[in-house]
């Protein structure tokens, strides 16, 4: 079994402090064949004011004096987590145009600008009611940003409900999630299966099943790890449900070409 962790941060994200180097060396120290790193760049911040560029050269030189001390043992991929791409096509076709980048993650962080643009993990959720508005905000940005060109794979599709206290089901959106993903695959994009550093493994099970009816088969794993003791964490366990709900294959990238490896 390929084991590669494609969603993780360093130093370079403004949500962790560590350097690439040891997030390397905990992928080797848990077993790990491959690594991507995907530092964030929201092209809205937290607070929703608008991002316009992101700073490429400093992730570029630490990727590149890092790749050395680990090769062979590790496979180290340079990817970048861009958030909210749909608002801005013109920053974001530039951002994502370096000829360094292997990977894209497209992400929805935040609330539309018209709805205050906060990231998620600002939200109040103290009801189901304020849960269910902010999910309709979530996938009605994400239908969008599906239809774009600037993201390999879309990132932690479940991602609001990390934060929200009270159960709720995503089934009332299953038809929505279904057309994303459809969106998806008909542009030769791909899903991810985010484990949350090892707490979001059963939950992706009905998500994978929606991405196979739609003829999806371009999947990627990822913890979303921004320390060291998150690296890896669930990658397994999602390999083996991957493969529990009928897909063959986990990918990883190399230049924006999905790399297919048998689970």
């Amino acid at each position: 079994m390929y084991c590669s962790d494609y969603h993780t941060h360093s130093r370079l994200s403004p949500d962790s402090d560590t350097p690439l180097e040891q997030m390397a060396q905990a992928a080797v120290d848990a077993g790990l064949d491959e690594l991507c790193i995907t530092d964030h760049c929201d092209l809205l911040d937290v607070h929703g004011t608008p991002v316009h560029h992101y700073d490429w050269p400093p992730a570029v030189a630490q990727y590149r004096e890092v790749v050395p001390q680990f090769a062979p043992k590790l496979t180290l991929k340079l990817g970048l987590e861009l958030g909210m791409a749909h608002l801005d096509p013109e920053a974001a076709k530039a951002i994502v145009s370096r000829p360094e980048v292997d990977f894209v993650l497209g992400s929805i962080h935040n609330l539309r600008p018209e709805k205050g643009g906060i990231d998620f993990y600002y939200v109040p959720y103290p009801d189901a009611d304020a849960c269910h508005a902010a999910l309709d905000d979530y996938f009605t940005s994400m239908a969008v940003l599906a239809g774009t060109p600037y993201y390999d794979v879309l990132a932690h599709i479940i991602y609001p409900l990390r934060y929200m206290d009270v159960p709720v089901s995503l089934e009332r959106y299953y038809d929505r999630i279904r057309a994303i993903l459809r969106t998806a695959v008909e542009n030769g994009r791909g899903m991810e299966v985010n484990t949350y550093r090892g707490r979001t493994i059963a939950e992706w099970e009905p998500i994978l099943a929606l991405y196979r009816e739609c003829g999806g088969e371009i999947l990627t794993v990822g913890s979303d790890a921004h320390v060291p003791s998150g690296v890896g964490k669930g990658i397994r366990e999602a390999l083996e449900l991957m493969a529990h709900c009928g897909f063959r294959y986990v990918c990883t990238y190399d230049k924006h070409k999905p790399v297919f490896h048998k689970l």
